[in-house]
This record gives structure tokens, C-alpha cells and sequence, in this order.
């Protein structure tokens, strides 16, 4: 037996003595991509989450007590926090930079905009205590990071994201959601492409069965982006061999296997264990030499990180080049910091005025450019349609009357203001009493159509005032409360002037129109036709006028029906001008006076609301657009300070970096 295992492995050299730790990587490689790395770890420190930039990241997952936290400490040779149940409770963002030249470990903590200096001996607790007041006191988590800085001699350059174990079984004090909790933290930070999967796996377990790969799996189906430790070789050697020469688990970036530190070893002797272990063991020392140790871990992952940021890195300037010109573009749309009056009033009149355009283009021009897409903004197309309609209703009326009971209205006049005279003649006053009955029907229905049409004069200005006045509710509130207050007023005048001329058309029978003349002479010559036929049917039909009924006037005087219809064919065109010149003045004056309320009245009524309230109060922002305006500052300060690491760094590569070559 002894024989066999001597051909499988070779003869346990004695120990070597133990030496000073040493970098995983040569100093010269370290050298050329510590710029690349320091330029990707200033991108990360300047810039929130909220910006949606995902920068290339090494992140650590990992079931429960699977030595996670172990691999972590070899790698940077510190003592992190560990201990039954979750020992990271947020995202820890692990800064490593080899720091030749530094007399002593230089370690900080960064998080909640605070730096905090610690020591060596201390930064288990340091790591505590900053989690318990992100994620607060007990067992839960937070996606808050908190940003671990270690400079230190023999440490790989390295920025690697731990996250919590996964757990499915909540302890004491933890919430029954941990398992939810935990397993969108790892999805948010694992799904994206510049995201590489450091997978730890105890050699103990199946790994197909492992939650940490089924995730991993999730958003990396082809394994590209998955690196897989194994940790606990020495306490499950029997298949181990085979486990990572089969890769079942699809870990596309392979396998590293390590033995981690146990009990007091320094981490000096615990490299040395390590490699003893693989050299002798009878099964370990059958894995391949090239993927086993914590310095070829530090080796690929330093190199895996290299790629993966070189390789995104152009992407990465162009995603940061676009937010930061979307927020400058959104920031130049919100409304300027009111600090003083003069500010108010500037901004008032700006509003104003880019309200006033606004409701120019709508309700003056017909231009509708500006609502495309909101047909009820169409305001000229829409007042033209409203006053063709009043047209058609005051005409259809009387049309329907015409038709229907014909001559009988204008025989009931005739009859009435019968006096001495000519058979032939036909009396002024008559006309007159006829002409008065049919306007009064148009100021019967009058006060609905000025109140349907201010009302809706009323919306489109409120809508405009409302739009340009978006980010300030004191002031949105005074220019409805105007709006209405002038709205009113402006449909009292119309009411007014147009009560008006229906007074005036009620006095006087008066146009030049020629087509007055040209209709009635077509009209009266049909008027010996109509006296020959009226009693001969139920209705006969008459040009320009249609088919009107006449078995009601059978037995009427044929001399009353003479006066009657040469009264009907003088009112028939004149009715008519009367209707479309009622309905013009009607169009112009409500052009003039909205012209005169976007132009002056409109701001007058506005400004009176300052009196007791003053512009600066009245022109307050809301909380939600000052943060606003603090968020995109910031942002686009952080994006700026990004843009200039990163010409910093291509800086580099055109001078230092190309020498290093």
C-alpha cells in the first residue's frame, strides 16, 4: 500500500522554513493595472447606485458556513468578522491594493458619506459596528454597501463585493423574509454582464445542490462570467478530483481549490499548510498544480479583473457621457433656486410669459405643435366648430318653423296690425314685430352657448397656466383661483356685448349685403306659382325655401296670403344675414377679447393675487423638485469628477502606461 502511494505522489519534503509573505502577483503586472483599477474604484466611490452604471465588479456569493468569509481573509490577510449565522448583513465592497512602500496596513471603512480610519486588530469589530448602524441592531440586512480600504505589502490588487450567505431557514431575530431578502441583494448584483461570479463551494456538499450556483446559473447560463473556489478540500478529498475535472456545475471560468486558514495559524503558515497539502495528499496532490492555492485565486481573479474592465471600460465612458448629458438636459428644464424677490419676480415673469406664447399659438394662431397629442387643445379648429353649430341651431330652428307652419305666424302679424290703407301695401311695423319675435329667440339660448364656450376658453388657459407653472403649487393655486375670476368676467362682457347687438337688430331692418336683393327676387317669383298650387296639395315644394305643408292655409283670404308671403320672402333673406352677422360679431369679439386676456388681463389678474402673500412666498417650490434639483447636482457632479478619472487614466496609458510595456 505504502508503494502505491508513493508512485500517486512523491516523498513529504520536510517543511520548508517559513518566509515573508509575498505578492500572488508579480509587482511590474501589479503596477499596470492598479491606474485601471483605481480609476474603476474612484468611478464606484463618486458615483450612487441610482445612476444605473454598472461597473465591472468581482462579486462573492455563497451558501451559508460554505468558508466564504475564510476565502475573503486569505486574500487579504485580515481578519473578517465570522461566526455562526450571517456574518455579513451588506454588500461589503473590499478595496485590496498592494502597498509596497507602506511601513504598515493602512485600513479604513467608507459608508453613509463618512470615512472611518481603523486599525488591523480592530477591523472585525470596525466592520461590526459600521454594519449595525447601516443595517441596524440584529440579524436583518441592508442593500446599503459599506466600503472596505485595505493598502497593505502582499495582497493582490483587488475590488471584490461580499455579500450575505445564503440562508433558507430564518434564525432568532431574523425576519421570515431573510431568504427573499438575500437572494434579490445577490440578483441585483449578479445579473449585470460586467458582473464576475466568484461562486464559493464547500467540498463537503454537492455542488449542483447549491443555492449560490443555482442563482449563479440564473444569470449566467453558459458559466462565462462564473469562477468557482472550493474551500474544505482537506476535509472532503474523496472526489474532489472529479468533481472539478467534470464541471457539472458549468463554471465557465473553472475551479480553484484552497485550503483556508485554521484556528491560531498565521496566515503565513497557513500558505505554507496549503501548499503542502497539495503537494503530498494522495488525492489532492492529483489536482492540476494551476488551479489550486489561495495565489492562484489572487492570480486569476487579478487577471479576470483586468479583462473585464479594459473590456467594458469604453462602454462604461459612454454610459457615464450620456447620464450626464440627460441631467444636464433635465436640469436646464426645472425652474431656476429662488433665493430673493428679484428671483421670484423673474421667474414669475418668465412663467408668464411662456404661458402667454403658449395660449397665443392655441387660441390665436391654431398652431398645435405644442399638444399633438391632445385633440381638445386644437383650440381654433375647436371655436370654429362651436360657433358653425350655433349657426346650425339657430337656423335649423327656424327652418323647422318655416316649414312646418308656413305664412301662419306672418298672417297672424299682418292681421294684427291691419289699418286703413292700399290692399297692396305692406306695413314696416309688421316686418319690425316679425324680426323682434325670431331674435328673441336667439336670446333665449344665448347665456348657454357663451357659458359652454368661455367654459371652454377656461380650460385651455388653465391647462397652459397649469403646465408652465408645474413645479410651484402656491403659485398653480392663485393662477386657477385668477383664472376663474377672470373667465367669469370675460363671459359677462360677452354676454353683455352681444345682449347688445340683439337689442340693436331688434330696432333696426338695415343691410347692404347685395344678396339680400338677389334672394328676394328669386324668391318672389315664385309667388304666383305658389298661389295657383298652395290649395291644390298637401305640400309643394319652393326654392330656397324646401317643402313646406299648406293644407292650413286652404281656406285663408288668397289677399292675406299675398301680404304673407311677400312679408315671408323679405324675412327669409334677411333672416339669414342677420344670423351669420350676429354670429360673426359674435367670432370677432371673441377674438378680441381673448387676445386682450392673454395679453393683458390675464397677468394683471394674477399678480393681484400677490397682495398680502408676496411673489417670493407665492412662487414656492415643492420639497420633491428642491431634492430634485439637489439629486441632479450631485449627480452630475459625481459624473464630472467620473469623466475626469477616467481621462486621467487614458492619460496614463498614452504616457507611463505604453513604458511599462
Amino acid at each position: 500500500m505504502a508503494d502505491d502511494l508513493a508512485l500517486v505522489c512523491p516523498e513529504p519534503e520536510p517543511k520548508a522554513p517559513l518566509v515573508a509573505h509575498v505578492p500572488p502577483l508579480f509587482a511590474s503586472y501589479n503596477d499596470r493595472i492598479r491606474p485601471l483599477l483605481d480609476a474603476i474604484n474612484r468611478i464606484r466611490n463618486l458615483m450612487d447606485m441610482e445612476e444605473s452604471i454598472h461597473l465591472p465588479t468581482i462579486v462573492v456569493v455563497g451558501d451559508q458556513s460554505s468558508g466564504k468569509s475564510s476565502v475573503l481573509k486569505s486574500l487579504a490577510g485580515i481578519n473578517l468578522p465570522q461566526g455562526q449565522g450571517i456574518c455579513t448583513r451588506v454588500p461589503l465592497i473590499m478595496q485590496l491594493q498592494n502597498n509596497p512602500q507602506a511601513d504598515r496596513p493602512q485600513l479604513y471603512l467608507e459608508f453613509n458619506s463618512k470615512v472611518v480610519p481603523t486599525e488591523e486588530d480592530n477591523i472585525a469589530k470596525a466592520i461590526n459596528d459600521a454594519t449595525d448602524k447601516i443595517a441596524g441592531y440584529g440579524k436583518g440586512v441592508s442593500n446599503t454597501p459599506l466600503t472596505l480600504v485595505i493598502k497593505k505589502y502582499g495582497i493582490p490588487d483587488l475590488t471584490m463585493v461580499d455579500l450575505p450567505g445564503i440562508t433558507r431557514v430564518p434564525v432568532h431575530g431574523q425576519p421570515e423574509s431573510i431568504y427573499e431578502q438575500i437572494s434579490e441583494m445577490i440578483m441585483e448584483y449578479i445579473r449585470p454582464e460586467e458582473s464576475i461570479i466568484l461562486n464559493v463551494l464547500s467540498a463537503t456538499v454537492d455542488f449542483s445542490t447549491c443555492e449560490s450556483i443555482r442563482m449563479s446559473q440564473m444569470v449566467d447560463k453558459r458559466g462565462r462570467r462564473t469562477l468557482a473556489v472550493i474551500t474544505k478540500a482537506d476535509k472532503a478529498p474523496e472526489g474532489l478530483l472529479e468533481k472539478v475535472t467534470a464541471d457539472d456545475v458549468n463554471t465557465g471560468l473553472g475551479f480553484v481549490c484552497v485550503r483556508n486558514r485554521i484556528g491560531d495559524e498565521t496566515y503565513e503558515e497557513a500558505r505554507q499548510e496549503e501548499t503542502n497539502l497539495f503537494a503530498t495528499h494522495p488525492l489532492l496532490c492529483k489536482i492540476d498544480k494551476s488551479i489550486v492555492g489561495v495565489p492562484v485565486l489572487a492570480q486569476k481573479l487579478t487577471q479576470i479583473q483586468a479583462t473585464i474592465t479594459a473590456k467594458y471600460l469604453p462602454e462604461i465612458v459612454m454610459k457615464i457621457n450620456n447620464k450626464l448629458d440627460a441631467n444636464v438636459a433635465e436640469l436646464k428644464t426645472m425652474p431656476k433656486n429662488l433665493s430673493s424677490v428679484e428671483d421670484a419676480v423673474m421667474a414669475f415673469v418668465e412663467i408668464m410669459g411662456s404661458a402667454k406664447e403658449s395660449l397665443r399659438r392655441v387660441l390665436l394662431r391654431g398652431e398645435i405643435d405644442e399638444y399633438l397629442d391632445k385633440d381638445d387643445m386644437y383650440c381654433t379648429a375647436r371655436l370654429a366648430k362651436m360657433l358653425n353649430q350655433y349657426y346650425d341651431e339657430l337656423q335649423s330652428g327656424w327652418e323647422n318653423s318655416l316649414t312646418t307652419n308656413f305664412l301662419l305666424e306672418e298672417m297672424e302679424v299682418l292681421e294684427e296690425f291691419e289699418g286703413i290703407g292700399l290692399p297692396d301695401f305692406l306695413p314696416r311695423t309688421a316686418f319690425l314685430i316679425l324680426l323682434q319675435r325670431k331674435v328673441k329667440g336667439i336670446s333665449s339660448n344665448l347665456p348657454s352657448f357663451v357659458a359652454r364656450i368661455w367654459d371652454y376658453i377656461e380650460g385651455v388657459v388653465i391647462r397652459a397656466l397649469m403646465r408652465y407653472s408645474n413645479n410651484y403649487p402656491q403659485l398653480q393655486s392663485s393662477a386657477r383661483r385668477a383664472a376663474s375670476n377672470l373667465i367669469s368676467k370675460m363671459k359677462g362682457k360677452t354676454l353683455n356685448r352681444m345682449t347688445k347687438i340683439v337689442e340693436m337688430e331688434k330696432l333696426n331692418d338695415y343691410t347692404c349685403n347685395p344678396e339680400y336683393l338677389s334672394e328676394r327676387n328669386r324668391l318672389t317669383q315664385q309667388q304666383d306659382y305658389f298661389l295657383r298650387s298652395y290649395n291644390s296639395w298637401n305640400s309643394i315644394s319652393l326654392e330656397g325655401i324646401g317643402s313646406v305643408r299648406t293644407v292650413h292655409l286652404w281656406y285663408h283670404n288668397q289677399q292675406l296670403l299675398r301680404q304673407a308671403f311677400d312679408l315671408t320672402t323679405r324675412m327669409i333673406p334677411y333672416w339669414k344675414i342677420v344670423l351669420r352677422r350676429f354670429v360673426d360679431s359674435l367670432a370677432l369679439h371673441l377674438r378680441f377679447i381673448v387676445q386682450n386676456l392673454v395679453d393683458k388681463e390675464m397677468e394683471k389678474e394674477i399678480r393681484g393675487e400677490w397682495t398680502g402673500r408676496g411673489i417670493k412666498r407665492m412662487m414656492e417650490e415643492t420639497p420633491e423638485v428642491a431634492e430634485k434639483r439637489e439629486e441632479l447636482n450631485r449627480s452630475i457632479k459625481q459624473l464630472r469628477e467620473s469623466v475626469e478619472v477616467v481621462v486621467k487614466f487614458m492619460d496614463w496609458i498614452a504616457t507611463d502606461g505604453d513604458g511599462n510595456d
